[in-house]
């Protein structure tokens, strides 16, 4: 057992240290800080922004009265500067060119009466500020027919209106609007922190692996520990290195919106991450599903990297593994709008594809425990069966140097372990 935790710690010390780790670690922070203070960031440069000012010209002579009150009510933030003029086209356009105005609009009627408008500026690129002219010369024009019609603003106003619909969950036990809501930013996350981290440290394990037998340090180490203790005590040091990690990463993302006085309530990267109500079941499955997932898909790494006599074929060897973790994210994305879909069902219970899948159905979906808990089973009894197959051929795969790949090697491998 004291060489297990000597091979587990060193495995540890070696990654926590390495540059690799360092630089990745500081990068994913900085990301961490960058999102948790998105809303003060955007804010920055919001400050410094200009109003885009825009040349009105109205060439109707009555319309720019309404049109104003309109586009005000449009311009939510306030990104434009209207300024009626009655220069000429001509004059308004040299005025674009020489930066004093940023656009000109110009409000026409036709003989039938439609009401219409053209918009220029140096550049087009701008959607932002031609779809807020277009919305308030739309609304003009209603404006303007309705009250040829008798029609008060007022009713307008009712009439675009979207109705009020509300959603409850007749089912006993089924999630609010509001925890959905909530449960879905965990769910999200969770996922992407399952995808990312199986591939990450997946993928050290068998590349720790492959150099070791590369350099041919494995021959010195099979001398004095037995492989399977090996292998184990591998898993155990990643996984230490990937809580190493998360915790950082959880601190500083952490004191970066507690310290933020401006990320509040309103804030959409604050309600994203509010996860004030939900279920503390929801956070443990979240735990047992990654752990699952770890080991796993960290058991099967392992083998195939032990297989592996070059570093050079660790990402060819474990490409179907890769292949695996994609599948059960994509299908896990499709289940985010329909959770309770059969094929979700089913997929939930592939044990491959479980740590993502199966927890997406507890978060969104009021289940049976029993679902759970046959789902969890079967990833254990997955994780055992790859762990005994696995130190087996671990044990004999070690020991192959030759340019053998895929079955053959883990036939040779097995073949070896009997001996």
């Amino acid at each position: 057992m004291n060489k297990f935790s000597i091979m587990m710690f060193h495995t540890y010390k070696n990654k926590i240290t390495a540059k690799s780790f360092i630089i990745t670690t500081a990068i994913t922070v900085l990301m961490v800080l960058l999102l948790t203070n998105l809303q003060s960031i955007i804010s920055v440069f919001q400050s410094g922004d200009e109003k885009q000012e825009i040349a009105v010209i109205d060439e109707t002579g009555d319309l720019y009265p309404v049109f104003a009150k309109q586009l005000h009510a449009a311009d939510t933030d306030h990104e434009l500067q209207v300024l009626h003029t009655k220069q000429s086209k001509q004059e308004a356009v040299k005025k674009i060119k020489d930066g004093t105005w940023d656009g000109l609009f110009i409000i026409k009627r036709d003989q039938k009466g439609t009401i219409s408008g053209a918009y220029q500026a140096l550049t087009i690129s701008n959607e932002s500020a031609y779809k807020l002219l277009k919305q308030a010369l739309t609304q003009t024009k209603t404006a303007v027919e309705t009250a040829k019609l008798g029609v008060s603003e007022e009713a307008v106003s009712s009439l675009y209106t979207p109705a009020a619909v509300s959603k409850k969950a007749l089912e006993k036990g089924a999630k609010s609007e509001e925890e959905l809501g909530q449960v879905m930013g965990l769910v999200y996350i969770m996922l992407f922190v399952i995808y990312f981290a199986v591939i990450l440290y997946a993928s050290m394990i068998a590349m720790e692996v492959a150099t070791e037998k590369s350099s041919r340090v494995m021959e010195i180490l099979i001398s004095s520990m037995p492989p399977i203790q090996q292998m184990f005590a591998k898993l155990f040091g990643i996984a230490l290195v990937g809580i190493t990690q998360f915790a950082i990463l959880l601190t500083a993302g952490y004191l970066s919106l507690t310290l933020n006085h401006q990320n509040q309530a309103s804030s959409p990267v604050s309600q994203f991450l509010n996860f004030t109500d939900v279920p503390v079941s929801t956070v443990i499955y979240a735990v047992i599903f990654f752990l699952l997932g770890y080991f796993l898909y960290a058991t099967l790494a392992a083998f195939l990297g032990s297989v592996v006599s070059r570093i050079e074929d660790v990402q060819q060897t474990i490409q179907p593994m890769i292949f695996l973790v994609v599948a059960g994210f994509m299908i896990a994305m499709f289940g985010l709008s329909r959770p309770d879909a059969g094929f979700i069902t089913v997929t939930s219970y592939i044990p491959f594809f479980t740590p993502m899948i199966m927890f997406l159905r507890v978060g969104m979906l009021d289940i049976p425990f029993w679902q759970t808990a046959v789902g969890i089973g079967l990833t254990i009894v997955t994780i055992l069966i790859l762990a005994v197959i696995g130190a087996r051929i671990y044990k004999g795969g070690v020991l192959i140097y030759g340019n053998a790949g895929g079955f053959k090697a883990i036939k040779q491998a097995l073949r070896i372990s009997k001996q």
